[in-house]
């Protein structure tokens, strides 16, 4: 019996399988389904901007664009997304010129909201959440302050542009709408005004007023409470600011009061002011180090530190004392002659409560928005130092 030489060749090769190799789905994963589908709505929305040529200016058409996705049946990613969701983006041209004139990298916008999920934050009146990297922070809106920011953003976005990007007020850098079974949640993407690698030793909601302007008890007893007006008063708190960062602030200051009083006649919104111990910060610095050496190296936590390249940390020296300090539009640094090295954190917050609407009846706001505004400019002034 003859044996052809290839049968036997071939009896001896092993055949090699290939298996088709698919591209890695990115996934959005988080503890609930409306942030999962907000985090791909980001990524989604602002990789088609990508193709999208930036105009040389704005027209008015575009105060009126959106773009709308709608997402049924997939099945990429199911473990993590619903297969039903929808999410749309309001004025994307508007927001991503806001992003650029605020200093804001698209692809530090998406990966600050997308690479992790956003955190949520402690709030009786809305959603709220930070990114994972505190730079931002999502908010939830009702369909009133959704209206209002249309008619807001057709004054805000020439105010930033006239102003270079430098102002205390909220930096908004993106809105969508996401529907999620059914349900619609409009949700807005601002900076933080509060730097993410500094912490906050105290912090107060400042009106102009100490009439019915104290924390609760309830509030007090929160590990970091919002104190108001009059606690700041009875505190004795003052912002040693120096003479120099006082006229530019009052002048910032100024300037957003005025623009949210003459031309969207706004009242009701707030100074929100972060005070930073940098001392306080030093002596919890050592104590954590004495505590970690004392608990040894094997199961301590490392931590990574920020790179001292990055953008949003400074050094100054001080008394022979080196003190790092965020870059950031918000922060303020206390000046030489200050009782304790501090960090002031300050900027508007609150404004998309328009005058005269569900807000009119409120005490507070019986005064004209000139008066208010210049109750607030008066109030901070004083507070400087």
């Amino acid at each position: 019996m003859s044996t052809n030489i290839v049968d036997i060749i071939g009896s001896k090769v092993k055949k090699k399988h290939f298996k088709p190799k698919h591209q890695k789905a990115k996934v959005f994963r988080a503890n609930e389904p409306l942030l999962s589908v907000f985090m791909w709505g980001v990524n989604h929305t602002i990789s088609g901007l990508t193709h999208v040529n930036v105009p040389i200016m704005l027209m008015p058409d575009d105060f009126k664009a959106f773009s709308k996705v709608k997402v049924d049946n997939h099945c990429f990613n199911k473990e993590n997304m619903p297969s039903h969701f929808k999410v749309k983006e309001y004025c994307p041209l508007v927001f991503r010129n806001l992003r650029e004139r605020f200093g804001i990298n698209e692809t530090d916008y998406i990966n600050s909201l997308t690479k992790s999920q956003p955190i949520p934050i402690d709030s009786d009146k809305s959603k709220l959440y930070e990114s994972w990297d505190k730079l931002f922070v999502v908010k939830s809106l009702q369909s009133e302050e959704i209206e209002f920011m249309h008619t807001l953003l057709k004054h805000y976005h020439p105010y930033i542009v006239e102003k270079h990007g430098k102002t205390l007020l909220p930096q908004y850098l993106g809105l969508y709408r996401v529907t999620v079974e059914g349900n619609e949640t409009y949700l807005v993407v601002m900076r933080n005004i509060f730097s993410g690698t500094t912490k906050i030793h105290c912090k107060y909601d400042i009106k102009g007023t100490s009439v019915d302007r104290e924390a609760s008890a309830k509030e007090k007893t929160k590990e970091m409470p919002t104190l108001k007006d009059g606690d700041f008063i009875n505190d004795g708190c003052k912002l040693y600011v120096g003479p120099e960062h006082k006229e530019k602030l009052l002048a910032m200051l100024s300037a957003d009061t005025d623009f949210l009083a003459s031309r969207v006649h706004l009242t009701d919104y707030s100074v929100c002011l972060g005070i930073h111990d940098c001392e306080a910060d030093e002596e919890d610095s050592k104590d954590s180090d004495i505590e970690e050496e004392e608990e040894g190296s094997e199961d301590s936590t490392t931590v990574v530190p920020t790179p001292p390249e990055s953008p949003r940390i400074i050094t100054f020296m001080e008394d022979s004392k080196e003190f790092k300090l965020p870059v950031d539009p918000y922060a303020f640094r206390s000046s030489e002659d200050s009782p304790r090295k501090e960090l002031y954190f300050i900027g508007l917050v609150e404004i998309l409560s328009h005058y005269g609407t569900r807000k009119r009846t409120a005490t507070i706001n019986s005064t004209q928005p000139e008066h208010y505004a210049r109750h607030l400019v008066d109030f901070m002034a004083k507070a400087m130092l």
